[in-house]
């Protein structure tokens, strides 16, 4: 039988809920976005989603629920930014500038030295390894995270090993 859908509505078991969970989805957010604000406002986000839900979502879902709610807020802003960079690369008012492409190629490369080799992963191979490495997490436990396959999680991990091993020859 499943269990009561008003227990999460519960002050108590909502307070414990957010106390379990908030610091893991930070972390998960933070590698998503890799900026600390943003995945703060995700977190915060998610949770009051959960919350004006509550009576819906039973207690033995309501992480899985959470982590894909964040998840898909992060999706929605992603989508919202695509959208806003296409208008303005359409808009005909758009600023001109006169630095030639060698200059802004330079200040490109600057800006990828100033980041870690992590921050240079791609997302799914970043969320792994931190996940992994930064947060423990086991192979299966990021799997069910992410809802990919434990085998998929080790190939995201083994790229990521050999990119930042490439990345790390570059900086020295």
């Amino acid at each position: 039988m499943p269990k009561s859908l008003d227990g999460l509505c519960q002050d108590t078991v909502f307070d414990n809920f957010y106390k379990k969970h908030a610091r893991s989805l930070n972390n998960f957010m933070f590698y998503r976005t890799g900026d600390e604000q943003r995945s703060l406002d995700l977190v915060q986000e998610a949770f009051i989603k959960i919350w004006d839900k509550c009576s819906e979502i039973s207690l033995d879902k309501a992480k899985s629920y959470l982590f894909k709610t964040a998840n898909n807020l992060f999706l929605n802003e992603v989508r919202h930014q695509k959208v806003v960079l296409e208008y303005n690369q359409n808009n005909p008012f758009k600023e001109s500038t006169f630095e030639d492409p060698e200059f802004k190629l330079r200040e490109k490369e600057f800006e990828e030295k100033l980041q870690s080799a992590i921050t240079a992963l791609p997302e799914g191979q970043r969320e792994v390894f931190l996940l992994n490495r930064i947060d423990g997490k086991k192979y299966r436990e990021i799997g069910e995270m992410l809802e990919i396959s434990v085998k998929a999680v080790e190939k995201r991990m083994m790229k990521a090993i050999s990119k930042l091993r490439v990345e790390f020859e570059h900086f020295r």
